[in-house]
Parts: C-alpha cells; sequence; structure tokens
C-alpha cells in the first residue's frame, strides 16, 4: 500500500505539471531584428508617471462642488495635451499591467506560475532599449524591469517593503517619498558631474511608480475620503515634477509626460478580473511629440462617461494598454521592444512533415494576395482600404499565433487523459480486489501469466519513443505519453479482477446498478458544479436534510434525524450570502463569539453534573479556552475602532493575536481524550483564531459546521447499525488513544462510498461555504489586520489558508471518529476518495484556462490543483486529526483515568 500511494503522489505530481505545459507555455520568440522609428524623435527624454490603482472615473470626475480632484491635470486635458483611457486587458494586476505599459505586450500566463513576481520568460522593454532609465518607487515592480534589461543602465530606488502597510495612519506618504526623492536626485545632479552629463543625454526615461492609491484602495475602498485625498496629493506632486523638470532643462520643450496607470479597482477595493472600474485606466499625456487639446462638437463611444465627466467638448482618444510602449519608444527614438511572436517556422521544423497541418487561413498564397492588394491600393492613393486589409492581416496573424502555439495541445490532453482514465480505472481494481468481498463469491482459479502482454507494452512504449525523438520533443512530452502506457499494464495485469467484476455485476439486478450508477455521477456533478456556482452546495445540503426521511433512519432515531435535517439546512443558507469580504461587519463577529461562550457554559456546566468525568484541570483547560474567546472579541473589536481612527494595529493587540494562533494547536491536547470532551475542546481553541479573522458572517460557519459534524457522528453509527454491523461501543463512552488501529477493522460495503462522499462534499463545503477561495484576488486583506498590517504577501497569505484550514480540520476530527465508530479503513477510505477526486479532477483539466481575468485563470488552476491535492491533503489531515484527537499533554502531576 505504501508503494502504491508513492506511485500515486509521482502520477498526480506528473497529471498537475502537465497543464503548464498544455496551457501555460510562453508564446514569445526571441532574436528578432531591432526596428527604429525612420522620423527624428520630437523628445530628448521621458517621464512615466503610474498611479498603481487608480481607476479613469475617480481622476476624471467632478466632486460634489463640480470641482476636479486633480486640477493641474484637469488643465493639461484642457490647455496642453491628450486625453483618453487605456483600456488594460485582464488580468489587471500589477505586474501584468506595468509589462503591457512598458514592454508593450500582455503578460503570457506562464507568469501566473510565479504569481506575476519575477520573470519566468525573459522580454524586452522600453527600459531596456533606453540609453538611460531611473526609476522611484515600489519593491515588488522596479526589480523585475532592471532584471531583465541587458547592461547597467537600468537604476531603481525603492522604499522599504515594510512601509507598505494597510494599517497606516496616511499611505500617501509612499508617493511622497518618490516626490521627494525625484527632487532630491536632480539636486544631487547639479553637484554630480558624471550624473549630470547622463540625465542631460537623449533616449532617456525617469519612472515614477505611485502605489499610494493601490493601498488606499485596498484599505478603505476607492470610494472613501482617504482614496480621493490621495488623487489631490499626486495631481500636487506631479504638477512639482512637471514645474522642476522644466526650470532644471531650462523650460527646452524636449520632455516628453505621461501618466496613466496599470490597473483600476472595485467599489471593495481589490483588483484582478475584467470589471470596467478594474480595466478603464487614465491615459494623459502632454509635451514634445503630443498634439495640443482638440476642441470637438460630438464624440462617438459607447458610454456616457463624457458628459458624467463634463469632458465632451475636449477630444478623447482612447488607446490598448499595450501600445502605450511603441507610442514612448517612438517619443524618444528608441527601438521598439522586441517581442515577437513567429511560431510557424518553429514548428515546422521539429513536426514531421506528412504530420504538419498549416494555418489554412493564413496560406503563403493569401498572405501574397493581401500584400499585393495593399501595393495596389497604394498606387492608387486608396488609403482606407490598405488599413483595412492591414487589419484583416493583423487579425489573422493573430489567429494563426494562436493555432501555432497550440498545436500540440490535442495531442499532450489526449496522453494525459488516457493517463487519467487508466490510473483511476487501477485504484478501482485495487479496492475492488483488496477491500471488498464483492469478487470473492466467483474467484476462479488464476491462470500463469502469458509474457504476451508485457512484450506487448515494452513494444508500444518504444514506438511512443521512437515517435517523440524523431520530432526533436522536450523531455517532458516523454513523461506525460509513455507514463500511460505503464499505467494500463497494471491495470489489464488484473484481468482476472475485471472478469469477476463483470460477472457480479451481470448477477446485480441491472435496475439497481443503473439507479446507483446515477446517483454516484450525479453526485461528482454536484461536487464539480458546486466549484462554479455555490448554491449547489446548497442543494446539496437540502438533499441530505431529507436523506433520513428517505431511510429508516428515521424511525430508528428521530431526534438524531431531526438535529441533521436542522443543521443541515442551517448550513445551506451560507453558500447563498454574499462573497466574504465584500461587506464587513464587525457585529456579525462578536455575536458568534457570543453564542461561542454561550455553548461553552452549557457543555461546561453539562459536564460538571456528570460525577468523575470532569476534573480541576480540564475546568481549568475550558476556562482558559472561554477566556481565549473572550480575548478574540475584544482584540477584533480593539482592532477595527484603531483602524478606523488611522492609529495602526495596537502591538498588545498583535501580540494577543500571534499567542492565540500558537496555542490553538496545543491547548485541545490538555483536555480530556472523551470523544465529545476532545471535540469540542479543538473547536474552542480553533475557533478563537477563526474569530481573529473573520470580518463579517463568516464566523458563525465552523460553529454551524460543528454542530452538523457532531450529529453525522452519531448518525453514522445508527447507520451502520442498521446495516446489521455491531458496534463495539456506546459514542459516549469511546476514548481516543495513541494506538488506536482502524486499518483492519472491516471491509468495505456500498454504503461506505455513500460515506466518502459526504466526506468529499463536507470539504468542497469547508472550501466554498463562505466565498471563493480558488483565487487569492477573492480575499479581503481586513481578515489579517489583527495580525499584521504590513504589506507581507507570503506571511498574510499563510494566515489566510490556515482560515481556509480550520473548518477543514473540524471536519476531518470529526471524520476520524466516524471512522472509528464505523469501524472504517482509513486506506480503503483514501481509495474512494482518490476515485471520487480523480473523476472530478478530469473535469477540470477540461476546464483549465489560459485566458480571461487572472482571476478565472487563477481559479481554473486553483480547482484542479484542489482535486487533484485532496488525497495528498487528506492524508495530511488526516494525521493532524489523529494528533488532535489522541495526544494528551498534562499541566502537572501523574495520568489519571477518564470513566464515564
Amino acid at each position: 500500500m505504501l508503494l502504491f500511494f508513492t506511485l500515486g503522489l509521482l502520477v498526480h505530481f506528473v497529471f498537475f505539471a502537465s497543464i503548464f505545459d498544455i496551457y501555460f507555455t510562453s508564446p514569445l520568440v526571441h532574436g528578432m531584428t531591432p526596428h527604429f522609428t525612420p522620423l527624428p524623435p520630437p523628445a530628448r527624454r521621458l517621464v512615466l508617471l503610474v498611479a498603481d490603482g487608480l481607476r479613469a472615473d475617480s481622476l476624471y470626475e467632478l466632486d460634489e462642488n463640480g470641482n476636479s480632484r486633480a486640477p493641474f491635470l484637469r488643465n493639461i486635458i484642457m490647455h496642453e495635451g491628450s486625453w483618453g483611457i487605456s483600456h488594460t486587458r485582464v488580468p489587471t494586476e500589477s505586474r501584468p499591467g506595468h509589462v503591457a505599459l512598458i514592454a508593450g505586450f500582455y503578460e503570457d500566463v506562464s507568469a501566473v506560475a510565479k504569481g506575476w513576481k519575477e520573470n519566468p520568460v525573459e522580454f524586452d522593454s522600453l527600459f531596456n532599449e533606453s540609453k538611460y532609465t531611473w526609476s522611484w518607487g515600489s519593491p515588488d515592480i522596479l526589480p523585475m524591469f532592471a532584471k531583465g534589461a541587458s547592461g547597467d543602465h537600468v537604476y531603481t530606488h525603492s522604499y522599504d517593503a515594510k512601509k507598505e502597510d494597510f494599517g497606516a495612519h496616511d499611505a500617501t506618504k509612499l508617493d511622497s517619498w518618490v516626490f521627494d526623492n525625484v527632487k532630491d536626485f536632480f539636486h544631487a545632479a547639479r553637484n554630480n558631474q558624471s550624473l549630470f552629463s547622463k540625465i542631460n543625454e537623449e533616449k532617456i526615461v525617469f519612472f515614477l511608480h505611485l502605489l499610494g492609491l493601490d493601498t488606499n484602495g485596498h484599505a478603505h475602498r476607492p470610494s472613501s475620503r482617504d482614496y480621493k485625498d490621495n488623487i489631490k496629493k499626486v495631481d500636487d506632486g506631479v504638477k512639482e515634477i512637471v514645474s522642476m523638470f522644466k526650470h532644471f532643462y531650462g523650460n527646452d520643450g524636449k520632455t516628453t509626460f505621461i501618466f496613466t496607470s496599470d490597473h483600476g479597482m472595485t467599489d471593495w477595493g481589490s483588483h484582478g478580473a475584467g470589471h470596467p472600474s478594474e480595466t478603464l485606466t487614465p491615459l494623459i499625456t502632454w509635451g514634445a511629440g503630443i498634439k495640443y487639446p482638440q476642441k470637438v462638437s460630438a464624440q462617438q463611444f459607447d458610454d456616457a462617461f463624457l458628459k458624467e465627466w463634463r469632458l465632451e467638448n475636449w477630444k478623447r482618444r482612447d488607446v490598448n494598454q499595450a501600445d502605450i510602449a511603441p507610442l514612448m519608444a517612438s517619443l524618444i527614438g528608441v527601438p521598439f521592444p522586441l517581442n515577437s511572436v513567429v511560431k510557424m517556422t518553429q514548428k515546422k521544423e521539429v513536426t514531421l512533415s506528412f504530420l504538419f497541418t498549416p494555418f489554412k487561413l493564413l496560406s503563403d498564397s493569401t498572405q501574397l494576395n493581401i500584400l499585393r492588394k495593399a501595393r495596389s491600393y497604394i498606387k492608387q492613393k486608396k488609403f482606407d482600404e490598405v488599413v483595412s486589409l492591414c487589419k484583416e492581416l493583423i487579425h489573422l496573424a493573430l489567429k494563426g499565433l494562436s493555432y501555432y502555439h497550440t498545436y500540440d495541445r490535442f495531442f499532450l490532453g489526449i496522453s494525459v487523459v488516457t493517463g487519467f482514465v487508466g490510473w483511476t480505472s487501477y485504484a478501482s481494481l485495487l479496492i475492488i480486489k483488496s477491500h471488498s468481498n464483492l469478487t470473492r463469491g466467483v474467484r476462479k482459479e488464476v491462470k500463469k501469466p502469458s509474457h504476451l502482454l508485457p512484450c506487448s507494452f515494452v513494444a508500444i512504449g518504444i514506438l511512443v519513443a521512437f515517435f517523440l525523438l524523431i520530432q526533436a520533443c522536450p523531455w517532458t512530452y516523454y513523461v506525460y505519453c509513455l507514463l500511460p502506457v505503464p499505467i494500463w499494464y497494471a491495470v489489464l495485469r488484473e484481468f482476472q479482477v475485471i472478469q469477476d467484476l463483470v460477472a457480479s455485476l451481470l448477477s446485480f439486478p441491472l435496475s439497481h446498478f443503473v439507479g446507483y450508477l446515477l446517483v454516484f455521477t450525479l453526485g461528482i456533478e454536484i461536487l464539480v458544479l458546486s466549484f462554479f456556482y455555490r448554491y449547489m452546495l446548497t442543494a446539496g445540503l437540502i438533499a441530505f436534510a431529507g436523506w433520513p426521511f428517505l431511510t429508516q433512519l428515521w424511525t430508528r432515531a428521530k431526534t438524531t434525524s431531526l438535529s441533521w435535517t436542522f443543521f443541515s439546512l442551517l448550513l445551506a443558507v451560507f453558500p447563498l450570502m454574499p462573497v466574504v469580504g465584500r461587506k464587513p461587519d464587525i457585529s456579525l463577529v462578536m455575536g458568534a463569539g457570543l453564542l461561542l461562550l454561550l455553548l461553552s457554559l452549557f457543555v461546561v456546566t453539562s459536564l460538571m453534573k456528570r460525577k468523575g468525568s470532569f476534573i480541576k484541570e480540564e475546568l481549568l483547560v475550558h476556562g482558559l479556552q472561554m477566556l481565549s474567546t473572550v480575548l478574540s472579541m475584544y482584540v477584533v473589536y480593539s482592532t477595527h475602532s484603531s483602524l478606523l481612527k488611522k492609529q495602526g494595529l495596537p502591538l498588545m493587540n498583535q501580540i494577543v493575536s500571534w499567542a492565540t494562533l500558537a496555542s490553538s494547536l496545543v491547548v485541545p491536547l490538555l483536555s480530556s481524550p472523551v470523544l465529545f470532551q476532545r471535540l469540542f475542546s479543538i473547536l474552542l481553541s480553533l475557533m478563537s483564531t477563526y474569530l481573529l479573522l473573520s470580518t463579517g458572517y463568516e464566523a458563525l460557519f465552523p460553529l454551524v459546521l460543528s454542530c452538523l459534524m457532531c450529529v453525522w457522528i452519531y448518525i453514522e453509527q445508527e447507520t451502520l447499525q442498521q446495516s446489521g454491523v455491531s458496534c463495539k461501543q456506546q459514542l459516549t463512552s469511546i476514548q481516543f488513544s495513541y494506538n488506536t488501529d482502524i486499518t483492519q477493522f472491516r471491509q468495505l460495503y456500498l454504503d461506505d462510498i455513500r460515506r466518502a462522499f459526504f466526506l468529499v462534499f463536507f470539504l468542497v463545503t469547508a472550501f466554498f461555504g463562505t466565498g471563493n477561495i480558488a483565487s487569492i484576488n477573492s480575499f479581503d486583506l481586513a481578515s489579517v489586520y489583527c495580525f499584521l498590517t504590513v504589506f507581507s504577501p507570503f506571511m498574510m497569505g499563510a494566515l489566510m489558508m490556515w482560515k481556509i484550514l480550520i473548518p477543514f480540520v473540524l471536519v476531518m476530527c470529526a471524520f476520524e471518529a466516524v471512522q472509528l465508530t464505523t469501524q472504517l479503513s482509513s486506506k480503503s477510505l483514501f481509495l474512494i476518495v482518490l476515485v471520487i477526486s480523480d473523476a472530478m479532477a478530469l473535469h477540470f483539466f477540461f476546464l483549465v484556462k489560459d485566458y480571461g481575468s487572472w482571476l478565472d485563470i487563477g481559479t481554473s488552476i486553483s480547482h484542479y490543483v484542489i482535486v487533484m491535492s485532496m488525497t495528498i491533503f487528506l492524508v495530511f489531515l488526516n494525521g493532524l486529526a489523529q494528533l488532535l484527537m489522541t495526544k494528551k499533554l498534562r499541566l502537572c502531576g501523574k495520568p489519571k483515568s477518564h470513566l464515564i
């Protein structure tokens, strides 16, 4: 079995890695010839100002008094330059936005594997092509352009990452730092001859990255006074910088200014998706080479922004974000950034001629015909027709690029799917062979294995390897294409089991078989759909609520059945609620804390009435846990009030929060190992931490989930007794111990598939019960403000991950009790879950996206990762649950027995 799980881990790692070869490879091809603009450049220098997270409407709209929040930039629009909207593409994140602005291409999705931070593929940029570039701003943005530059001519000046504090009194200090350092830089240049000569060269760039608006938007929302005041601060800073440049260069008219943003922001302070508030960013240009404002009487746009912003009389020029890079290159006379995407020749060289299928819509004859027509139209001075032909050629070229870039996708997809189906089949056969009685009644004499089967598969493997070799395929192709060979060999080696299975199924009533198959398929589809539509969890929980009434459980255990129905329906409400973070409500967090305290008082009082079952040490432990809950409620309220007053995160609150988190996995080990006492202690400890990580209704979720899990333990014992299996112990007398062995209890029954499905469903509910956790973009950073407010993506991500894990741990602790009370084998359970998760993974393999928003791309990958790692994750959670349920620590004295 250990060998099987090791192989399973390897196979699933290969299947997971395959999506990055199939969906997420870079389309860039390097080594192209630089292209210079033939005209003399109008500017010697360019100043690029990027206000990170600035929405177009927030800058252009007038306030309630009819005044602009950015009067200097408004004056530029009306008297000095050109303006419009820069249309960004999803994902609307800082890295892809800056790559589009400065490198001139939309970030390829291979960067998703590195979180849009590092350079997974080296690319050219305006900075690289410039003679010198000086940049000031965030340490998260500047280094990636310096790292990819050739030579030592891109200089970066960044502040400490600790300054990116969402709880800071004034986040505009990030922008003030940039403006002040630029002024200091030019002041120092007057006394530094070497620097002075450099900044008087031509083809130079100054880049000012302004992060204050993004920080204030995340912390306070774009509709807040902080965000709007920050716009005024940026406007004042830009005015000072422009004045300084004009003075330093003697008003020579050779400076171009470009003011824009990398992305916008939603009303609730997030970005990454494709909402207009995220994709519409401002663009204001003035100076050398830029047209002066043009007054017009009417403009045709599909939106009503011109009238709203009272700019209908000034010509608006919209651009695509990636087109700003060639514009800037033309203005200062440097080569356009080279990020070519030529693919046909590359693919043709490594594909067998009789297998190569060219892109038919843009054949050689079609290209020559379009070029011939274009030259003819130019001679006839029909320039509109020439432009139309060029647009057609560009459209076809982009379609051809996509065709050749995904040329191998179908071939690789077939290989991976073949391996998927084979592995799932093998796992199913292993369940039938080793953990069930299904085939034992018809087992026949095993025949001596033939050498024909292994020889056949060896021959297939050699043919596949030779086919890949002559096409010069990457080594990863060998892995994906050869892996199915041994998997299917292992499946066909179990031919006797397959025969026995078929014989057993033929003796099974057809209607029952079809019914079970339909129920199983429907269950899988509901699980898959719940990843996209949370209300499917509600539908599933409603079905769960009615389950006791469709069986004999209602007649055997009315109270347990009613409790199961009540808590199932109560839990079904949560997936219908809005995604967590959109509307924070601290009063709900306080309410969850109070309910937890009331439940604690009830449980402690009940336990104290049982003689000999509740000693002073345990009373002390529960008392400490209740005190921890009170402290957590205070910290949440106090931190929320402090941040509203812009007083930052109090140090004492931070210490209490981290101490609560650190003790949450230790304190339960001090409680009694009696089943329900230990479960309640785990709930108290984990809920204290969960309250600190909550911002609204989700604080109630683990409480309701735990109640349902408690009833699940009772109802599963009832179902086992109903099936005729005797239970060795009553629930109230069960204690967990170190050497509890549930691996050899019994063979699997058909009802155990239902138990495994319940487990997977509850785990999925723990994932999506309060929102979409499949992408980090869907989280509200306010969840971690009790622990830290300084921007730290890894620490914040780890805290959010622990928040997700807490409901998981509660589910697995309950299932640990279910396994013990129903005498269910862990190994057989994992095999069933493996089959369920692989069936789901096959769905998500075809649903992985390499286009669309960062939220869409990240979510599709996360869905695939979640189900692929479910079995491995389950092993980890099972180990953690066993530790929490069986380990017993003592404060002092010798161990005492716990009798009930």
